[in-house]
This record gives C-alpha cells, structure tokens and sequence, in this order.
C-alpha cells in the first residue's frame, strides 16, 4: 500500500458516518462492472440447461426440499 492510499484512507475515516457511506457505494459500483463476454456465456449455460431438462437429461428438486437442507 503506497504512501497516497495510506493517506487517502486517513482521509476517509475523519469523514462523518454518511460520506464515508456514500464513498464505499462509489467504490463497489466502480468494482461491479458486468463484462459482457461472461454474461453471454452464463446466458448460454441457462439455455443449455433449461434444454437439458426439457429433454429429460437434467433433473430438478423443489425449493423447499433445498432450503430445508440448509436450515438449522
């Protein structure tokens, strides 16, 4: 970590509680950019699998038999 981010993040905690809010939003949307070449292959993946189950290949389980498993 440089000598500019170390200072920055001094910065940023002598903010009031709502900007230091307002600048993690800013930094996790600046991080939450979709890359179109992944999202076009999990769309494939989707279809791929809705016609595997179609065709029988695929099998499926309720959501409640799913969240019961997982629940203490």
């Amino acid at each position: 970590m440089g000598d500019d981010t170390k200072t920055l993040i001094e910065q940023v905690r002598a903010l009031p509680p709502e900007d230091r809010i307002a600048l993690v939003e800013v930094v996790l949307d600046s991080l939450d950019q979709t890359d179109p070449a992944i999202d076009q292959l999990w769309a494939r993946e989707a279809t791929d699998r809705v016609a595997a189950y179609r065709r029988g290949e695929l099998g499926a389980k309720d959501l409640s038999d799913v969240v019961a498993r997982y629940r203490p």
